[in-house]
């Protein structure tokens, strides 16, 4: 059994949370890059320079590349031989985001109330995600999420019978119904299988898969590139201009599902996808 103190993960977190703000992974940023040169149309170029440009800025001076700082999803792949001591683990997770979003001068966007309203001040409470993984380390992973292409997300729970087409229709339906409000080229998440809610979570941690990387899946894998390609066939467009740059990657992930039901659930992302990871 290995020990690691919480205090650990608080720092770990809050340093996370100002580097996945302030520089965008490499792998997003090359995906920008090469839709940069494929693009033809003149304002896409324009507006995909301008991005690139941001985000260069951003990573050199270390300061945000959205003003959205986005709310603090926390994902832990724990090891079942990790013991945490030292404190409580949600609240060591707040305050490390606490701890980050303030040191980082990042926008406090986290209401404590979902009708009522009334802003926290320290982003926090943190979405917070645990899976129990063999092994004796902790994996961490901090996702900020902007709400304006959050809110362009959906979930269908669909019947076996809608099969395949069912699931490609609703894929096409989000993203031209998203048209240039999650300030695209996105990033789509696509979840099917599990239940109701772990359909939700799926789309959200495909989100976190480097682009360029495929389901193991070839089925699924192929379809990824399918549907990439006819997302980008809809013109939407960096920002809702126009051209051949309406997404940068779609990755899909899967689970088992129960015999009456496929469930599929789409979460959009905008081309700051944000997240950065560390292993203790």
């Amino acid at each position: 059994m290995r020990e690691i103190d919480v205090s650990r993960l608080t720092e770990v977190i809050a340093r996370l949370c100002m580097e996945a703000n302030e520089h965008l992974p490499q792998d997003v940023q090359a995906a920008i890059r090469q839709c940069r040169a494929c693009e033809d149309w003149d304002i896409a170029q324009g507006v995909l320079d301008n991005i690139i440009e941001n985000f260069e800025i951003a990573d050199r001076e270390e300061v945000p590349i959205c003003q959205d700082t986005g709310m603090a999803c926390v994902f832990l792949e724990i090891g079942q031989d990790v013991h945490f001591v030292g404190g409580d683990l949600r609240e060591a997770v707040d305050e490390g985001v606490r701890r980050g979003y303030d040191k980082g001068y990042l926008r406090k966007s986290v209401v404590r109330d979902p009708v009522r309203r009334g802003n926290t001040g320290d982003n926090t409470p943190a979405m917070l995600y645990t899976e129990i993984v063999p092994g004796d380390r902790v994996t961490v992973t901090v996702g900020p999420k902007g709400f304006g292409s959050e809110n362009m997300s959906a979930i269908r729970m669909f019947k076996p019978s809608a099969g395949l087409q069912g699931i490609k229709d609703f894929i096409l339906e989000t993203v031209e119904n998203a048209g240039p409000n999650p300030c695209p080229p996105m990033v789509i998440g696509v979840g099917i299988g599990g239940t109701f809610d772990k359909a939700a979570l799926l789309a959200k941690k495909a989100l976190m898969r480097p682009l360029g990387s495929h389901h193991p899946d070839p089925f699924y894998a192929e379809l990824e590139d399918e549907m990439l390609e006819k997302v980008n066939q809809l013109g939407i467009g960096p920002q809702g201009f126009g051209g051949k740059t309406t997404a940068i990657g779609l990755n899909i992930e899967t689970l088992p599902t129960h015999i009456a039901g496929m469930p599929c659930a789409i979460n959009i992302n905008c081309h700051v996808t944000r997240h950065k990871t560390e292993v203790l």
